[in-house]
């Protein structure tokens, strides 16, 4: 459960203002169908993030040792100081051409766009962290939802309500929180005498 939940948790906050939840409003506003777009942006996630989960908790499996847990406490580390970069979405990014459909559209914009962001290395991390990949998958893709469904409904009004600044400076210390974290545990601090 403490897999799922922080899996959730890490990636819905991650999410916010992240270029998929970008590439979901314009996707949105372009094809004007949410269910479609939505079922897209489940599909790409849940293979998207198995992947990344699977290859976390097998590099965990293959590298045991406490230099692996240092470098995966690390990893959230650096990942909360990317969070405090904004994203943008490039025009060389630009969603699959309509004349696919919207679903088709997204699940391939989706999948391709997640390819090396923060939210697909954090998937990682978790999967490297938990052992789970069941659980991390499932708690990812629901942190995906949760913040790219409310994006794909409300699209830019959403973006203009929400304090980007505070939710990167939010999503940024819980990363950085949970590798300190990581890295004392790995050191043995919480160990009891």
């Amino acid at each position: 459960m403490d897999a799922l939940f922080t899996s959730t948790l890490m990636v819905a906050i991650a999410e916010i203002g992240d270029k998929t939840q970008l590439l979901a409003i314009v996707l949105a506003t372009r094809f004007r169908k949410p269910v479609p777009i939505i079922l897209g942006i489940l599909a790409a996630t849940i293979a998207n993030h198995f992947l990344a989960a699977l290859v976390g908790a097998q590099a965990a499996a293959f590298l045991d040792g406490a230099w692996f847990s240092y470098l995966v406490a690390a990893s959230f580390i650096v990942m909360g100081l990317w969070t405090l970069i904004p994203d943008t979405l490039d025009e060389d990014e630009e969603p699959a051409p309509p004349r696919w459909g919207a679903f088709v559209a997204t699940t391939i914009a989706f999948f391709l766009v997640e390819m090396g962001d923060k939210t697909q290395l954090a998937t990682i991390a978790l999967g490297a962290r938990f052992h789970d990949v069941v659980a991390v998958t499932a708690g990812t893709t629901l942190g995906m939802m949760i913040a790219n469904v409310p994006a794909v409904f409300l699209g830019n009004e959403l973006i203009k309500r929400i304090p980007m600044k505070v939710v990167h400076m939010i999503a940024a210390a819980l990363f950085i929180l949970i590798g300190v974290w990581m890295l004392a545990d790995t050191a043995g601090l919480f160990a009891s005498a």
